[in-house]
């Protein structure tokens, strides 16, 4: 609880105007899972593969996503209100924890899959259920009675409170519940303007150019434009994908959404992403920048472009937020039950120990062990990067 009242104050200190503060809660952004070809023209979201998704299943009903590094629930707890959402999360004990909360807007999208439709989910780790939307933690900005939600369809809106089935409406709104496997910690400065016609987002490491193209063009010309743009001395310019440009929005604000400071000659409109609409293989999705929806429109329309390269190794060092930029193989669970995984290189030598110095395990292959028949108490484990304390129960 004490988290949750923590990550919400956050919430409204990144809301004022006069700071850029904001909380990162994901290490990296994943990319959509988009990977068919839906044109001949270069630089379409299946071109690039940039942090593609990957997922642990526990085994409990929980999953940890590699990229962002946190950990979900695999089966969404039906359709409720949001008031009700809020009291499940709150309430929720699923195995064996009690800091399940809802996700933030960004996050929830993030587990959305962009090459699957209706629903837009990773069927393989995430069970299928009636969720025709899931509830996030953030209000509309200027209507208390609007609530971020994603879809299955692989957008994201702001919705009447009203809509779901529960509340008297005719949608099936469920909720599906996060928590932090690594401590979030707060970015008092998001963007960092470049002075060479770009900005970077620290909550993402994406560089963005700075100044969108002031003429509206076609998704494909958006292609080519991207393909042969050079701008501060690099050319790896590109379309942003659908999870890319959704990741400028600020629910914090409305007409626009966006960061004028930073992004200019966008103000409210409509942004291409390289992701097309997998089963209307004509249209693409785009970031409507009135309130930060995503949704999409046919190609051959004509749409604001804003390019991006990245994303770059974190430029802030790690010794500002040691608990979050821990080495890739960072261990978890944390508290643990019987399984012990690794991110990063599986294989790598670990030795677990008890508080008293008895060594339980010692190999390469620590996520294949099964620990249940530890006691619980307080392990010490050690690998050639780190030394880290685990907690069994």
């Amino acid at each position: 609880m004490k988290f949750k009242i923590s990550l919400l104050l956050l919430l409204f200190i990144s809301s004022m105007s006069i700071a850029q503060t904001v909380v990162k809660t994901m290490k990296r952004l994943p990319d959509t899972g988009q990977t068919m070809s839906y044109t001949s023209t270069a630089g379409e979201d299946n071109d690039y593969s940039i942090n593609t998704p990957s997922f642990i299943d526990h085994g409990n009903g929980t999953i940890t996503d590699t990229i962002t590094g946190l950990m979900w629930m695999t089966m969404d707890g039906g359709e409720m209100t949001i008031e009700n959402a809020r009291l499940y999360a709150d309430t929720c004990t699923a195995s064996g924890y009690s800091d399940w909360r809802l996700p933030l807007p960004i996050e929830s999208y993030s587990i959305l899959n962009h090459q699957a439709n209706n629903p837009a989910i990773f069927s393989t780790y995430f069970t299928s259920t009636t969720a025709e939307y899931w509830w996030t933690s953030v209000v509309q900005c200027n209507d208390s009675n609007k609530i971020w939600a994603t879809n299955a369809g692989g957008g994201i809106g702001n919705h009447p409170k009203t809509e779901t089935i529960s509340a008297g409406g005719t949608k099936h709104f469920h909720a599906r519940l996060v928590r932090d496997v690594q401590t979030p910690f707060i970015l008092t400065d998001r963007y960092t303007n470049q002075q060479d016609g770009t900005f970077r987002d620290e909550l993402t490491n994406l560089v963005w150019q700075q100044t969108a193209l002031t003429d509206s063009i076609t998704w494909e010309d958006a292609l080519h434009y991207a393909d042969t743009c050079a701008l501060a001395a690099h050319s790896d310019w590109r379309l942003p994908n659908v999870k890319e440009i959704q990741s400028l929005n600020e629910e914090s604000h409305f007409g626009p959404s966006i960061n004028t400071n930073y992004i200019q000659n966008v103000g409210v409109g409509k942004v291409w992403s390289s992701t097309s609409l997998p089963n209307q293989t004509a249209k693409a999705w785009y970031l409507d920048t009135q309130y930060g929806i995503t949704t999409y429109q046919n190609k051959i329309n004509k749409l604001k472009v804003l390019l991006v390269r990245g994303p770059e190794q974190p430029a802030i060092p790690s010794a500002v937020h040691p608990e979050f930029e821990k080495p890739a193989d960072h261990a978890f669970p944390n508290p643990f039950h019987n399984t012990i995984h690794l991110l990063g290189d599986k294989e790598q030598n670990a030795v677990l120990f008890t508080i008293l110095g008895e060594c339980v395990y010692a190999g390469k292959d620590i996520a294949a062990q099964d620990f249940s028949k530890l006691p619980a108490g307080v392990y010490i484990l050690k690998t050639p990067m780190y030394t880290e304390k685990l907690i069994k129960q």
